[in-house]
């Protein structure tokens, strides 16, 4: 009995204690862990303010190009007046699209100058669901009126054109391109617009 208890010492003296680990590892451990959970949370709000920052001037340059276009329309069908038959006053789908060429200057004119004064006063006067509202329904509204508008002055200049192809029936199809090229630029506009808003928090 007692050779087996003096075996099992010194098979308990051969077995090597347990390294313990060097003063600070675990603090280093956690502290590693909290350094690499901060560094995906900083990479993560970075890249969330490039997308946005990447959404602000996608819009601001899709309202600007809008602007441009919807005037270009208002100029080129305001100024189509040749005398007789060949004004442009004269029919009801001519004066619509001159209408909805002001409407659009108009909205996409203040929604360009908006957008200009954030960024470069740095201060956001349209943030909130509200005003993403605003912006998704405002932009779907003025891309309707437009491809409205040119949809319903297109047939009329064809049929001018074949028999009369003139001055005024190409000033006619220019103001209507113009609205059709707005009509594109509001549209991705809207896309953005729906992208923005369903990104907002119902809280």
């Amino acid at each position: 009995m007692s050779d087996l208890m003096n075996n099992s010492a010194k098979e308990a003296e051969t077995v090597p204690a347990p390294i313990p680990p060097p003063p600070g590892a675990g603090a280093r451990d956690a502290e590693s862990q909290t350094a690499a959970g901060m560094g995906t949370g900083v990479g993560n709000i970075v890249r969330r303010w490039r997308r946005e920052d990447l959404l602000k001037k996608s819009s601001l340059g899709a309202r600007a190009a809008a602007l441009l276009f919807s005037l270009l329309a208002f100029i080129i069908m305001a100024s189509n007046k040749h005398g007789d038959w060949k004004d442009f006053d004269r029919y009801e789908e001519y004066r619509y699209v001159l209408a909805i060429s002001i409407l659009s200057t108009l909205y996409s004119g203040l929604q360009t100058f908006r957008q200009l004064h954030e960024l470069s006063t740095g201060r956001i006067y349209s943030s909130g669901r509200n005003w993403a509202m605003i912006d998704f329904f405002g932009d779907q509204v003025a891309a309707y009126l437009l491809i409205s508008s040119a949809s319903s002055a297109v047939p009329m200049t064809n049929r001018m054109r074949e028999s009369n192809d003139n001055l005024f029936t190409d000033s006619s199809a220019s103001a209507i391109s113009m609205e059709f090229l707005a009509f594109l630029a509001m549209a991705i506009s809207a896309v953005i617009s729906g992208y923005k808003f369903s990104r907002q928090s119902y809280i």
